[in-house]
């Protein structure tokens, strides 16, 4: 039976991921919705990373604090969220590290970057 097409509106990335996968993987139906949401999820932690690369990673706070923008616990949680549903189709990890570290904000890793040179 031929490999179902990727779902419609997935980035290149997601689709690519979508059809090596199902090379490699027969999957069932609950196990194709996963990968649909895992594929949506990485796709919406693009756009969210997009985003915040020319936003400040510090912001005024209700009370005129500093506070973290809200888009990184967003874009944090919905790591969470990906990572999670990968983990739920079990797949093996040679298969799954090239999105995952795709997933890796360049904006946290800016973010991380600036911190500790702080901290010098």
């Amino acid at each position: 039976m031929a490999a179902p097409r990727p779902p419609a509106g997935l980035s290149t990335k997601s689709a690519k991921f979508w059809r090596e996968t199902l090379k490699l993987f027969e999957l069932d139906p609950p196990e194709l919705q996963i990968l649909e949401y895992a594929c949506r999820e990485f796709d919406l932690i693009q756009r969210m990373d997009a985003a915040l690369v020319d936003l400040p990673l510090v912001v005024p706070g209700s009370n005129g604090q500093d506070v973290s923008h809200p888009l990184l616990a967003e874009v944090r949680q919905h790591r969470v969220t990906f990572s999670q549903l990968l983990n739920r189709l079990a797949l093996p990890d040679a298969v799954t590290a090239d999105m995952k570290s795709a997933a890796r904000s360049q904006h946290a890793q800016r973010a991380a970057a600036e911190r500790w040179q702080l901290n010098k």
